[in-house]
């Protein structure tokens, strides 16, 4: 059994026999057999998913909570989005072989998408860090087949739902076996790029997406949603309630704040790209709202202009205590923003070159990166069947390939064997634990009739 104590980095098995290897991930099916993965039954002494979301809320920015919860009643599945934290309890009382990776850590299907490289090509990877953690690789795989169970309710049938959640099993383990078989420094620098059209629709990226990013690689182009007032003295455009400038009493220290955090993120950066930031000055900064899991949290962008007024997006989020950690051990690094690029660095084929970290403004944990990089988002609200099973199966093997950077495919691929008997019990987990998804919903929608919840305002 592959074991890791609280707090450590994966371990690595790559120096033993490929023989040796191959019976230690067999020998996992004695501790964890691949039927057991079908289990969902919920514990009598489950917590109050709401008392969950409550205590989460007691760190995060009180004025945003009710912003938080209306996004979240919007549906099952953009509940689900924002309950990593359930989800993690709940999956910490289910079968696990022991094994453990650097795991991605709030897994679901809007959590990948398409970006550029260092290189300047597009590629498609998992894209969210913020729950980045130690734990075991069955949490992030039950977590990303679920979610397709719970994104198509309203639109497959049960056997429909089924089959998307067992695709991304199955081309999970698939992947892991062609793993097994690929030189190490071949495996560490697989990537899946975006090369044609017809890839990109496999992905649920859409031909205009794809024809947008690609001119961002050529001709640096206007964000969309954001832009600011040019001239001698740069500035943000508000767009409140999403985009917003701190109160005047409170805009000097929030400067101050924001001056020492970008000294402090510089820092963080490696000489080459520390060089590159310099060439730019802090210009202005404002709070931004992102994401439905994020919200609450301290997250905001960063105008950075040259002296020919070229401008640099950056933006900044609050890494907090991973939602993992509860249950998976602490994380090694006592600062989040590390933990977050750390754990990005590691599962990621090509990462943000300005990813870094520092502390941020009220000693808040924050990690750093550009706001966007010619990033394109899968458009599962248009998606048809046959493209969710594409895409279902671009996920899992998109997640093989980041799991197998910290963990060892050979094990990993003797335990899933050649079989359906996995897959199958992935997808009797995600249907069961789809339907535990709106039961919590429900709660959380009567949480807020009651009022146990804060509602967010009717203009919001």
């Amino acid at each position: 059994m592959v074991e890791t104590s609280p707090g450590a980095l994966p371990p690595q098995t790559h120096t033993l026999s490929f023989d040796e290897r191959t019976a230690r991930g067999r020998a996992l099916r004695e501790h964890c057999s691949r039927r057991e993965h079908a289990a969902w039954d919920r514990p009598s002494h489950r917590r109050d998913p709401i008392e969950i979301l409550i205590e989460q809320g007691e760190s995060r920015l009180p004025d945003l909570l009710p912003l938080r919860y209306e996004r979240m009643k919007a549906s099952p599945f953009a509940f689900l989005r924002g309950a990593a934290a359930i989800m993690a309890a709940d999956l910490a009382e289910t079968p696990t072989t022991g094994a453990v990776v650097q795991s991605a850590g709030d897994c679901h299907c809007l959590n990948f998408g398409g970006f550029a490289t260092p290189e300047r090509r597009l590629v498609f990877d998992i894209n969210d860090y913020d729950e980045t953690a130690v734990a075991p690789w069955e949490w992030d795989l039950k977590r990303l087949a679920t979610s397709f169970a719970v994104a198509t309710r309203d639109r497959l049938d049960k056997k429909g739902r089924t089959e998307l959640a067992t695709i991304v099993a199955r081309t999970y383990r698939e992947t892991m076996a062609a793993l097994a078989e690929t030189p190490i420094l071949d495996a560490w620098y697989r990537a899946l790029t975006v090369d044609d059209e017809d890839k990109a629709a496999a992905m649920g990226i859409d031909a205009r997406s794809l024809r947008k990013a690609g001119s961002v690689l050529v001709h640096a182009v206007e964000i969309a949603s954001l832009s600011h007032h040019p001239g001698p003295v740069p500035r943000i455009k508000d767009e409140p309630p999403l985009v917003h400038h701190p109160a005047p009493a409170a805009a000097p220290a929030f400067q101050a704040a924001v001056e020492a955090m970008m000294d402090d993120y510089c820092t963080s950066l490696i000489p080459e790209r520390r060089t590159l930031v310099e060439r730019y000055r802090l210009a202005d900064a404002a709070y931004k709202v992102v994401g439905v899991g994020s919200v609450g949290t301290l997250c905001g962008v960063l105008l950075m202009v040259s002296g020919d007024g070229e401008a640099l997006y950056l933006q900044f989020k609050e890494a907090t205590r991973s939602v993992l950690e509860a249950q998976a051990g602490p994380s090694p690094y006592s600062h989040h923003g590390e933990r977050v690029v750390r754990g990005q660095r590691l599962l990621q084929a090509a990462s943000d070159i300005l990813l870094g970290f520092a502390t941020g403004p009220t000693g808040r944990h924050i990690y750093v990166r550009q706001l966007r990089d010619a990033k394109v988002k899968p458009q599962v609200e248009t998606m048809s069947p046959g493209s969710f099973r594409r895409y279902a199966a671009i996920c899992g093997e998109v997640l093989a390939r980041a799991h197998s950077r910290t963990a060892d495919a050979v094990i990993l691929s003797a335990y899933l064997g050649k079989s359906t008997t996995f897959d199958e019990a992935i997808g009797a987990f995600a249907l069961a634990y789809a339907r535990q998804t709106e039961l919590d919903h429900a709660s959380l929608v009567d949480a807020i009739g009651a009022g146990r919840l804060p509602a967010a305002a009717q203009d919001s």
